[in-house]
């Protein structure tokens, strides 16, 4: 792979050529416009980061963390590539090209968790499962659905993923001009694929990231294939979704803390045996250790210091003093990983996170797993999770039954008839436009799509509306 290759400038719709010429933006400069400016990614701020239907003010939302990533992304863009144009690790690269990769990278942080449903990751495990438990049981004509629909379209079903619903917001939902949704870069759009594979493509044990989950569905797959053969990444990770990667990463380890934190899931003392006690052996080593350890001392050199200035609680002044720090150290972690694997990261052979490459894999693991221990596997949360369960449960089954006949010469009931009205109507054009000419099984399969686009585009607050509309719930 090459930059100037990978750093295409192309978009699905051309744009028009007589644009003012003095536009001093390049291409990916006005992608950043186009996203802030859009609904989609307006209802980032009313969807769930990690704490679903919380009201508090304080703590991350999809939005506030998209923010974050970008913020994140563009600063490793600038400190990785600074560092290889500066020790001649690439002749090919240029000062312009840093400049468009650091507004790429800028504007993917913005975009990368836009195709998530509500109610954070727990909302994308309820969507699998409920197609796991249900799919297997429906019938269209007589016909079980999982004999008519082929092996992909069932695996998209199975394995519903956020990553692979940004793309197909991106490129066919956000309807503002055409069915070409937000029309943005090539680049951009690829830098988001994290994973490159299709639904059965998917090996969680082969070691190699690009694997893990699934990255563009049935329905898109002409998409994908036009953008990476653009951009020149292939079947390779784009080497710019390495450095997004690592800014989510993060970016959501270190505010999962601090939320944590400040919720109470977990006290200062609490933070500080865990460090001390629990994770240390997970360092590889010597280097690490030492990284981990100064991280450790940080934590209660910051306590100190807090005490001594009499701050008012300097438990969670500590604890944001240290956030901060160790964001810069993961950071610096992470442009390490990028630069040491330069050469098989260009090659597509690169198969690890960055931070796993790094001396920083030990903090970050500590802060995975305290968050997982200490927040998600929380009483608190899991209430609020089943109550989140509740609204999917019913929603799904609710939307599931009238679009499978929808748009054929099957009866359908009258409730059935108005919960299709209820769908946006964009989703319905982009169904109408992408399923003509198509066969029976595959118009099958893009109305049960329409089922997730629909759910996709809600916020906590509007899916939790619905519910309770639709109920008779006052």
């Amino acid at each position: 792979m090459n930059w100037k290759k990978l750093l295409c400038e192309k978009r699905r719709r051309s744009t028009s050529t007589s644009a003012v010429s003095s536009d001093p933006r390049n291409e990916f400069q006005k992608d950043y416009h186009r996203i802030i400016g859009s609904a989609s990614f307006r209802r980032l701020q009313d969807k769930t980061q990690v704490f679903p239907l919380d009201r508090g003010d304080f703590v991350r939302t999809r939005l506030t963390h998209s923010l974050e990533v970008s913020s994140f992304a563009k600063s490793l863009g600038q400190m990785i590539f600074r560092y290889i144009l500066q020790n001649g690790k690439d002749s090919d690269l240029t000062e312009t090209d840093i400049e468009k990769i650091c507004s790429v990278l800028e504007c993917a942080g913005l975009i990368h968790d836009i195709g998530n449903p509500p109610f954070g990751h727990f909302g994308e495990d309820y969507v699998r499962d409920w197609f796991r438990r249900n799919l297997r049981n429906m019938e269209l004509g007589g016909k079980k659905i999982d004999r008519i629909l082929n092996e992909q379209m069932i695996g998209d079903l199975y394995n519903f993923e956020g990553n692979a619903q940004a793309l197909r917001l991106l490129t066919k939902l956000h309807f503002l001009v055409d069915e070409n949704g937000m029309n943005l870069t090539y680049t951009l759009l690829n830098t988001i694929i994290k994973y490159p594979v299709p639904s059965t493509g998917i090996n969680k044990e082969s070691g190699n990231i690009r694997e893990k989950k699934m990255g563009y569905y049935y329905a898109d797959r002409e998409i994908f294939e036009d953008i990476t053969n653009s951009t020149g990444a292939g079947s390779c990770r784009h080497p710019l979704a390495f450095i997004l990667e690592a800014a989510d990463d993060i970016a959501y380890k270190t505010a999962d803390i601090e939320d944590a934190v400040k919720k109470g899931f977990i006290s200062y003392s609490r933070l500080v045996d865990e460090l001390r006690n629990t994770y240390i052996i997970k360092c590889a080593d010597d280097g690490e250790l030492a990284e981990y350890k100064k991280a450790a001392d940080k934590l209660e050199y910051y306590y100190r210091n807090a005490v001594e200035k009499n701050v008012s609680s300097p438990e969670q002044n500590a604890v944001q003093r240290w956030i901060i720090y160790v964001q810069g150290v993961l950071l610096k972690c992470a442009a390490y990983g990028f630069t040491s694997n330069y050469d098989a990261i260009m090659e597509g052979t690169f198969p690890k996170e960055l931070l796993a490459a790094s001396h920083g894999n030990a903090i970050a693991y500590a802060l995975g797993d305290m968050a997982c221990r200490f927040v998600f596997r929380s009483k608190s949360i899991y209430k609020l999770e089943i109550a989140a369960g509740e609204i999917y449960e019913f929603l799904l089954c609710k939307l599931t039954s009238a679009a499978v006949l929808y748009d054929t010469e099957y009866n359908r009931s009258a409730i059935q008839q108005r919960i299709m009205e209820l769908v946006s109507e964009n989703y319905i054009r982009a169904y109408k436009i992408h399923s003509e000419g198509r066969s029976e099984a595959e118009k099958l399969y893009l109305r049960l799509m329409l089922v997730t686009d629909y759910i996709c585009g809600m916020t906590d607050g509007y899916a939790q509306k619905l519910y309770r509309e639709l109920s008779g719930i006052e």
